[in-house]
């Protein structure tokens, strides 16, 4: 039967403690983090100013987290405005896969950033431990391109943190557990799009 005490159970502790432990890492996160999201926020800003646009890319939550960056910009975060270009490299499952077969999965992003990457484009690449092996490609790929790198890390940074070159940008959530570094990664996206969205509405009316 259901427990109808008022004294908590452990099923309550368990969601006092992982309430606590988002506080927590938002709290550092916010500190190490806060330039830095103004900086990529500026950096995308000044992409899409210029014609260009932001691909996204990662695995797993982190592949919901580019399909989810890339619908804000292309409809809207919180306000009408214009549709802003945006390619989620996650969401095509015939491209994934005819690439996963045929070049390996390593290269599901890479071939992609291939095909619509451009000079002075960003590409937004998502990964919670650091070391995603696509990902890593996909860096490659678009810093061949004369593309500038935004990356979401975890832990250390992993390879992804010695990859990046002068011009890329880092936001890195210094903690193990990879729910409480998806969690601040979707926030990070948020914080990007309102900066963009604020942008906006301080265009000039055409």
């Amino acid at each position: 039967m259901p427990n109808d005490s008022a004294k908590p159970d452990d099923r309550h502790l368990v969601i006092d403690d992982m309430f606590a432990a988002n506080r927590a890492i938002n709290e550092h996160t916010l500190a190490d983090n806060r330039d830095t999201l103004v900086a990529a926020a500026e950096a995308m800003i000044a992409c899409l100013s210029n014609d260009g646009q932001i691909l996204s890319c990662g695995n797993g939550g982190s592949a919901g987290d580019a399909q989810h960056f890339a619908s804000e910009l292309v409809n809207r975060f919180e306000r009408n405005r214009r549709a802003l270009p945006a390619i989620g490299l996650v969401s095509e499952s015939s491209t994934l896969t005819a690439i996963a077969n045929d070049a390996g999965y390593e290269r599901v992003f890479s071939r992609q950033v291939e095909a619509f990457g451009r000079r002075d484009d960003i590409l937004l690449a998502i990964s919670t431990s650091g070391h995603s092996a696509n990902v890593v490609a996909a860096i490659d790929a678009a810093q061949a391109r004369d593309m500038r790198v935004i990356a979401l890390t975890g832990r250390d940074g992993g390879r992804i943190a010695q990859q990046l070159g002068s011009d890329d940008i880092e936001l890195r959530v210094a903690d193990t557990v990879t729910a409480r570094v998806q969690e601040m990664h979707l926030l990070f996206i948020h914080c990007i799009c309102r900066l963009i969205e604020d942008w906006l509405d301080a265009e000039p009316s055409p």
